[in-house]
């Protein structure tokens, strides 16, 4: 049967809870090789990103990371038995070890943010005098010829576009003191800002006043907090794994 893997800790992590289940109502256990070990259960058939599966991976998960540091794996990594899983995990040892140090006592916390959209077009007008001044000419003449609506609304786009960029940029800077790490995430996610920060157990508490902080300082942004994370964002891929192994999953993201 095919082997299902949540992730890779040191082998002296502390053991899982007794009975614990993932994917597909299976058993979890653990597969040591050497210094390192694998969380693992048997991998059902015909397995689906369904919430109910998806929220399985993370429990496991987040019941491993209680105990100490965890590099997560994507969902859906499989592999095709245990003995595959132990031989990538002897095979990179090393950089599993370093990542494993590295990322110890931290967690990830995901930021989105996007523009509420009265809010960012109310600074826009305040910061733009050809767009006021074409806004009120309009209005002064009915609502402005059609060509003059169109390079209206062609000028307030241009300008909360490059707002987006610039609200990104500011957003990130004001929380990147409080963490270790930033990865910044794919642009085609419908937000203006997709960053993960990696920051540490310890000044969880701060990290979060400075989001509070940004809110406060920016309130034409809608910011959403996902976290504390397993730290996805940052295990590092190495050189290529073997074919066929679930340990590409390693450099997972997380949403």
């Amino acid at each position: 049967m095919s082997t299902y893997v949540y992730g890779i800790t040191a082998a002296s992590h502390p053991a899982l809870p007794e009975g614990l289940t993932g994917v597909g109502d299976s058993e979890v256990r653990i597969l040591n090789a050497g210094e390192l070990s694998a969380v693992v259960s048997d991998a059902p058939e015909g397995l689906r990103p369904k919430r109910r599966e998806l929220l399985a991976h993370q429990n496991v998960l987040s019941e491993a990371g209680v105990a100490g540091c965890v590099l997560p794996m994507r969902f859906g990594s499989v592999a095709p038995d245990d003995g595959a899983v132990t031989g990538v995990l002897a095979e990179r040892a090393e950089h599993y070890k370093e990542r494993l140090g590295a990322l110890d006592g931290r967690v990830e916390y995901n930021i989105k943010a996007n523009h509420v959209e009265e809010a960012v077009l109310h600074h826009v007008m305040a910061e733009n005098p050809d767009i006021r001044a074409l806004a009120e000419a309009n209005r002064k003449s009915g609502g402005g010829s059609y060509e003059d609506k169109i390079r209206l609304g062609e000028m307030v786009a241009a300008a909360v576009k490059g707002k987006e960029a610039d609200d990104a940029t500011a957003l990130e800077r004001a929380l990147e003191p409080g963490a270790d790490a930033v990865s910044v995430g794919p642009e085609s996610t419908g937000w203006l800002a997709n960053v993960s920060f990696l920051v540490s157990r310890d000044s969880a508490e701060e990290f979060l006043a400075a989001v509070e902080r940004a809110r406060t300082e920016m309130p034409h942004l809608e910011v959403r907090v996902n976290g504390p994370l397993p730290p996805y964002s940052f295990v590092e891929p190495g050189p290529a794994e073997p074919a066929g192994t679930a340990a590409g999953g390693a450099d997972a993201g997380a949403e």
